[in-house]
């Protein structure tokens, strides 16, 4: 299957995030190497056990979402390397179920918390029934564990989904945005002829408090190294807007955001958020709560080792009133 391989997987908004890095040459060969149009046997097993995916999707007006979809390990098959059957549908109210008609787009992250392994497969909605949907593969791709916390599964929760949307950002999403090690973002090309050009949805991960909430209610998401594929980065130069999930492990709840989205290239902020090699800042404009939406109980686990050299908000708002600390100005892109 290798000669199937697209030489060049990226669109022009990665490219330029590559040209900017300086790194187009190197990452062009890893490119054509590491995306493949189809899935390798050991992502088909992976998927095949996990209780859980994440996807990335777009709602009819062009706001990008992260949704979680859960069944009995199994409601993932996969009898082909370039199809997925998917034995799982995302709650009434979940903007997922818009995106999840014939030639759709998604993008299906496969996240197993007890080893810290994840994979990636996005593609086009080919089928869909009152029990799932079949996706067939145009990109696949492992991702490294890095940033990721470990949580072991302790069973099952009841299950009882309702949805609650809210505007701004409530004191509650507050709460657990502050809290929080673990998010899951989507992004997206734009629309063509109402459905997305591409969807993508990936993880990221930190201190808790690593992402950071402005006095006006924007996130601020940091940037750390990590395959420097920049599909997220490269998704946002055309398409401004992205989505965040975030879990509450505690309760078995899940917090869908969706907003404007624009990166700060560099500048003080940047230079105060040791770890972060940039930022990107999400003002929200839509969000609701999916309650008792994840299906598993957690316990213990471990944090990433690579997250000790990063920071928390709370330690960039006590650097930035430093005055040692270099101001520049903000480059936004």
């Amino acid at each position: 299957m290798d000669a199937d391989r697209d030489p060049s997987p990226w669109h022009w908004g990665e490219r330029e995030v590559h040209r900017r890095l300086g790194i187009s040459e190197e990452i062009e060969a890893i490119g054509g190497h590491n995306i493949r149009p189809f899935m390798p046997d050991q992502h088909r097993l992976f998927f095949a056990q996990l209780p859980f995916m994440l996807v990335g999707s777009v709602d009819r007006t062009g706001r990008p979402w992260a949704s979680l979809l859960s069944g009995w390990p199994g409601f993932v098959q996969s009898p082909d390397p370039r199809v997925l059957h998917v034995a799982a549908l995302p709650a009434p109210g979940d903007p997922l179920v818009e995106a999840l008609v014939p030639g759709g787009r998604v993008g299906m992250l496969g996240i197993e918390l007890p080893t810290r392994r994840r994979n990636r497969v996005n593609g086009r909605i080919v089928a869909v029934d009152d029990k799932g949907f079949i996706l067939a593969v145009e990109q696949s791709f492992g991702n490294c564990p890095q940033y990721i916390r470990t949580r072991h599964y302790a069973g099952l929760r009841p299950g009882c989904e309702r949805i609650e949307p809210f505007e701004g950002l409530p004191a509650a999403a507050r709460d657990l945005i502050g809290k929080a090690e673990t998010a899951f973002v989507a992004s997206s090309t734009p629309l063509q002829d109402g459905l997305a050009g591409s969807a993508d949805v990936s993880h990221r991960g930190g201190k808790p408090g690593f992402i950071g909430i402005t006095d006006d209610g924007e996130l601020v998401i940091p940037d750390y190294r990590g395959n420097r594929y920049f599909n997220t980065l490269g998704n946002l130069l055309i398409n401004p807007r992205a989505g965040l999930l975030f879990i509450d492990f505690a309760a078995g709840d899940l917090l869908q955001i969706t907003g404007l989205a624009k990166i700060i290239w560099d500048g003080p902020e940047v230079a105060a958020f040791v770890g972060a090699q940039r930022l990107w800042w999400l003002t929200p404009t839509a969000g609701q709560w999916l309650r008792d939406a994840f299906p598993l109980r957690v316990e213990g686990g471990e944090a990433s080792p690579v997250i000790a050299g990063t920071s928390t908000w709370a330690e960039v708002q006590i650097s930035m009133r430093d005055p040692a600390v270099k101001h520049l100005p903000i480059d936004v892109l």
